[in-house]
């Protein structure tokens, strides 16, 4: 193996030079015997990490002749064949940020701390929480032996603050709308808090007028969601069509697409800070308000919070009328237990 470092001798003084970079620095002896020992002991440093990792590559080969090959594209490429349609879109449309340009071509196992640490200095939320899955994936396949990174040392996602549309941005919204059937959408967003691409996605045939129900399948999730049938909305299910997709042009939308032009309504309408899922949280929120039944919340609104997700916030009217209604719920029970103990007594 070539020698990281060279000896030379200029006037009395030892030196020795990278045979890389070329760089010289003087080693502050004249003496030859002590200057040699230094230039070993610099020789032997730079030697074993790089020994070391010939034979982790010599016995890793014999078991996977792959690994010391595979690379951060091979991860994103398997990261992408799995999940639905939707996921595999997404992880596509992010791994070809330039924000993975230098870990892409990068070996796993030439990997290190300060590869993942450029990225994060970038501050873009969306790429260090897709970096996260990618990391975690390789470490569950057993293409990595260690965490690059330890979790700890991830930067923390501080969720940014969601609420629900009031009645009065919605009123805005709708008045500037000049489109019949994106008003009909709007309405039924209010009146089920379905997700837009349910709510886009659903067919006449989902209504059953006999028991005054919508019926669907979400597409995110698969499970079961059913609406009961309000006097308001079989007001906006009245407009729609008989037969086929309730709305035939917004459902060929992607949800991309129909997001992007709600933003641009919301801009005209002078409405900031919502988007078409405040729809859902401004639905969860007049569910408890008005304590309603919840069966719709369970079956419709199935989301598991988990971390870089917030709650929809409730208000403090709603929260009031929460604990009030909690409240009386007690004392209830406890009045008719005490009626009860006293007719078991007698």
């Amino acid at each position: 193996m070539k020698s990281k470092f060279n000896l030379f001798r200029r006037g009395a003084v030892f030196y020795m030079e990278d045979t890389a970079t070329g760089k010289q620095t003087s080693l502050r002896t004249k003496d030859e015997t002590e200057a040699k020992s230094l230039l070993n002991a610099r020789n032997e440093a730079q030697r074993q990490p790089v020994l070391n990792l010939h034979l982790a590559r010599a016995f890793l080969t014999a078991s996977d002749p792959a690994f010391v090959e595979r690379t951060w594209q091979t991860v994103m490429e398997q990261l992408q064949s799995r999940g639905k349609d939707s996921s595999r879109e997404r992880y596509a449309s992010v791994f070809k940020s330039p924000s993975f340009d230098g870990l892409r071509n990068k070996k796993l196992l030439e990997t290190n701390a300060d590869d993942f640490f450029t990225v994060f200095k970038q501050g873009k939320v969306a790429i260090t929480y897709f970096l996260k899955r990618l990391h975690n994936f390789a470490l569950s396949l057993g293409w990595i032996a260690l965490p690059v990174v330890a979790p700890y040392l991830w930067p923390k996602y501080e969720a940014k603050e969601r609420r629900g549309i009031t009645p009065d941005e919605q009123q805005s919204i709708l008045a500037i709308e000049k489109k019949a059937e994106w008003k009909l959408f709007l309405e039924l967003l209010w009146e089920t808090g379905a997700a837009q691409g349910d709510a886009a996605a659903m067919t006449a045939e989902d209504i059953d007028w006999q028991t005054r129900t919508i019926t669907y399948f979400r597409m995110k999730t698969g499970s079961r969601a059913q609406f009961t049938i309000s006097r308001k909305l079989e007001t906006v299910l009245g407009h729609l069509p008989t037969t086929g997709a309730l709305f035939p042009k917004l459902s060929t939308f992607t949800a991309n697409d129909r997001a992007s032009r709600f933003r641009r309504r919301c801009e005209r309408a002078g409405v900031n800070g919502v988007t078409l899922h405040s729809y859902r949280y401004a639905w969860a929120e007049c569910s408890l308000v008005c304590i309603k039944p919840f069966q719709p919340c369970l079956t419709d609104l199935p989301h598991k919070h988990t971390a870089g997700q917030s709650k929809p916030p409730l208000s403090a009217h709603g929260t009031a009328i929460g604990r009030l209604t909690r409240s009386v719920g007690l004392i209830i029970i406890l009045t008719y237990g005490l009626l009860y103990w006293c007719i078991w007594k007698r």
